[in-house]
């Protein structure tokens, strides 16, 4: 299963079990609406979704080089052209804080999945404290494109068993 595959999916089961999370000695949180995982921005359509690295399966994250831990989040990006539905290139760069006002570096880095549709996106790391909700201010200019356009976003992260 490519990278790209594992993280659709994993967005899907967030959405499923997006009310587990905390310890028994913890107060449940209210449920929320579910928030938007995409953002129309003219000629294309930014795809985002944060999850901890742990839901990754072991061959991707070795694969990717990516750190498997509950305590690791992961910010995934793509840009997709409206006209042809393709994956295309562009400058992303995000600011992180959490809701304390504490920045948290996220430095994001492009993969290319080659096939017979060339996925692709860009992902970022990040430690997380549980219950810690980040903010993910993004800023994406697509290829051939000169205006940038903003997108943001939260997400809560639950890492006690």
């Amino acid at each position: 299963m490519t990278l790209a595959r594992t993280l659709i999916s994993l967005s899907l089961l967030a959405l499923v079990t997006a009310c587990g999370g905390p310890g028994d000695s913890a107060a449940v949180p209210e449920a929320q609406p579910a928030e938007a995982h995409s953002a129309d921005i003219g000629d294309y359509v930014v795809h985002f979704s944060a999850q901890s690295t742990d839901q990754l399966t072991p061959e991707i994250a070795r694969a990717y080089n990516i750190v498997r831990s509950k305590n690791r989040a992961m910010l995934n990006i793509s840009i997709i052209r409206k006209a042809d539905a393709m994956s295309v290139t562009g400058d992303v760069s995000v600011k992180t804080v959490n809701l304390t006002g504490q920045l948290k570096s996220v430095t994001m880095r492009k993969i290319e999945e080659p096939g017979d549709v060339v996925a692709i996106y860009y992902i970022g790391e990040t430690p997380v404290a549980n219950r810690e909700t980040l903010v993910f201010d993004i800023s994406v200019i697509p290829e051939g494109s000169t205006q940038a356009s903003d997108v943001r976003f939260k997400r809560q992260f639950y890492t006690d068993s």
